[in-house]
């Protein structure tokens, strides 16, 4: 508010102005600061693998991916309803960056989120659970809105895991939403979790009511892929004199 005001007294033309208007200024400029504070401390606790957002996802790229349900997942309402996110497909078909782009978005909208990578929550969980801060912990993530596991399932889990897995899933259902990425199908994952018993109860409460994003086509980390893609694009029919889109 002090540098607000300093501001106000190097323009001439803010000599015109009513106190209350320019007070209801240095207002604003209090209220805009502490804003952008607190959403880079929520980006930055975030812990996102790479910088995402929701404008820029690439609908170009043929990969089955829903522009529309984007836009709806965009408003945040899946998060105010505690509702997860499940983005399943092949390597290098953007997963990461969905995920990213969803996190990025809540902390915008001011929720709480924070990024792991699945082998990397696996192994903070494990030496949490050790040096006997485990409870502490799983209490710091079912308090975050938005939880994702990014590369979840890449081997079949081990029993600790598995075990880790089953509560910090239970803390959060219903209070809390969760994403989850992973290359193979959700119908995969019950087998790729191992225990039956665990397997069942962990998957109902990830599933139930959750959001699916089912990707598929070529990855997008190949540039002669990515090149070949769009010279496809360049010599579709088109219609009226136009291009026809794909979206």
């Amino acid at each position: 508010m002090a540098h607000a005001f300093e501001d106000q007294m190097k323009q001439p033309d803010m000599a015109g102005l009513a106190f209350e208007e320019r007070l209801a200024m240095l207002v604003d400029a209090q209220w805009l600061w502490k804003e952008n504070r607190a959403l880079a401390l929520r980006l930055k606790n975030a812990n996102l693998k790479q910088r995402a957002s929701m404008e820029n996802i690439n609908y170009r790229h043929v990969r089955q991916l829903d522009r529309a349900h984007m836009r709806s997942l965009a408003s945040c309402d899946w998060v105010k309803q505690h509702q997860n996110v499940l983005i399943t497909g092949p390597t290098g078909i953007g997963k990461s960056y969905l995920c990213c782009a969803l996190l990025e978005k809540a902390c915008r909208e001011g929720y709480s989120a924070y990024y792991a990578q699945a082998h990397k929550l696996f192994r903070q969980l494990a030496v949490a659970y050790v040096d006997g801060s485990y409870d502490k912990f799983l209490s710091r993530l079912a308090k975050t809105d938005v939880l994702a596991i990014d590369d979840w399932a890449l081997v079949p889990l081990a029993e600790s895991e598995r075990r880790h897995l089953f509560e910090v899933i239970e803390d959060r259902h219903g209070s809390r939403s969760t994403v989850v990425t992973s290359q193979f199908p959700v119908e995969n994952w019950h087998e790729l979790i191992g225990s039956p018993s665990i397997a069942d109860a962990t998957i109902d409460r990830i599933v139930q009511g959750s959001h699916r994003i089912a990707l598929m086509g070529d990855t997008m980390r190949d540039p002669e892929v990515a090149l070949q893609r769009e010279e496809s694009e360049e010599s579709k029919p088109r219609r009226n004199g136009k291009k026809e889109a794909n979206v």
